[in-house]
């Protein structure tokens, strides 16, 4: 009996430890499926149908500067694309406005989409392509909806930004919604994926992955980018179209440029020996534009130089909408590289 009962005994203390195996290999998997979501951010997102017509219509409709109604739209796009707690954006408009506020937060009829009921209960969702119904899926009305509000406060630019301050409650996010309207604005378009190596093919170069390596200067921390063994001198460029956001000096990283582009991708140069003279903050800046130079800057007080070798420091930050957070950039640089090859043989 009893060697029966101690039997019985290993028995459930092996199931049970097999079902902890089993846990602990399913919440494994499921952060590793995270890590590869935050790992590459910008190459989840996919190709949706042209939501251009609809700024144009919105923008005509409302006054609202389409720029602005597309840098709102992108922003959220990249937010929901990036976040496991939202739906990814699949359509041509990607804003999401909550139920409650769509529909005002006291509204009984869940199901109702009449605009004059909902605007009873003080809910925001409009007709805009004047079929009688208001949806938060229709990309029309979403565009419409959004317009009108930014339109109570205002018609000009610290009115959109009270506005967006109201609805988001977040002064980074209105920093990058706002820059992200500018590009637009100067480029006038939406697209701007072209993206640029940023070391100019005909200089000697050589990098590898060196993301998340330990560094010891100043504290343990983690690196946060790839290395680009070059010259003094060799001329960085701007990988993507983007806002300077910060340029001058880190204790760490030197003379140093951050630039932001319309993925909610935060672009770092580090360890710089000097600056393009046009670059500033508050420039705007596209593929393959010389930004700066590659020096030694860095580990100490302003102006310290020659403590480690000639390099490009370059990291890459996705901005979720609630923080920031570096992701490997050596896969990018690859790709970069690549299609730099590729356009100079074909060129």
């Amino acid at each position: 009996m009893k060697v029966l009962i101690s039997l019985l005994l290993a028995s459930s203390i092996f199931l049970a430890g097999d079902n902890v195996m089993k846990a602990e290999e399913a919440q494994n998997l499921q952060q590793k499926k995270d890590l590869q979501k935050q790992a590459h951010p910008v190459f989840k997102e996919q190709k949706a149908e042209n939501p251009m017509p609809y700024y144009l219509k919105t923008a005509a409709l409302t006054d609202v500067p389409w720029y602005l109604l597309a840098a709102i739209d992108q922003y959220e796009r990249n937010v929901r694309n990036t976040r496991r707690d939202l739906p990814d954006a699949d359509g041509p408009v990607a804003i999401l406005i909550p139920r409650h506020k769509w529909l005002g937060a006291l509204n009984p009829a869940q199901k109702d989409r009449d605009p004059f009921f909902i605007s009873l209960f003080d809910g925001m969702g409009k007709d805009g392509n004047g079929d009688g119904a208001a949806y938060e899926n229709d990309p029309d009305d979403v565009l419409y909806t959004m317009a009108q509000y930014l339109s109570t406060y205002g018609s000009d630019w610290l009115d959109y930004k009270t506005a967006l301050w109201d609805y988001y409650k977040s002064e980074k996010t209105i920093q990058v919604i706002t820059e992200m309207a500018e590009l637009y604005k100067h480029f006038g378009t939406i697209e701007l994926e072209k993206r640029a190596f940023p070391i100019p093919l005909r200089y000697n170069y050589d990098y590898r992955s060196t993301w998340g390596a330990r560094r010891g200067w100043g504290g343990l921390r983690i690196h946060e980018g790839t290395d680009i063994f070059a010259g003094y001198g060799t001329p960085v460029l701007s990988t993507a179209y983007g806002v300077v956001e910060i340029i001058g000096w880190n204790k760490f990283g030197g003379w140093r440029i951050g630039i932001r582009d319309v993925k909610n991708v935060y672009h770092y140069y580090a360890h710089l020996s000097g600056y393009e003279k046009h670059i500033k903050k508050g420039s705007i800046v596209k593929p393959g534009e010389v930004i700066g130079y590659v020096g030694s800057s860095g580990y100490g007080p302003k102006g310290t130089q020659g403590k480690f070798p000639p390099h490009l420091h370059y990291g890459m930050y996705k901005y979720d909408g609630n923080t920031e957070y570096s992701f490997d950039p050596y896969p990018y640089l690859r790709a970069w590289e690549r299609e730099a090859y590729r356009s100079r043989r074909g060129s």
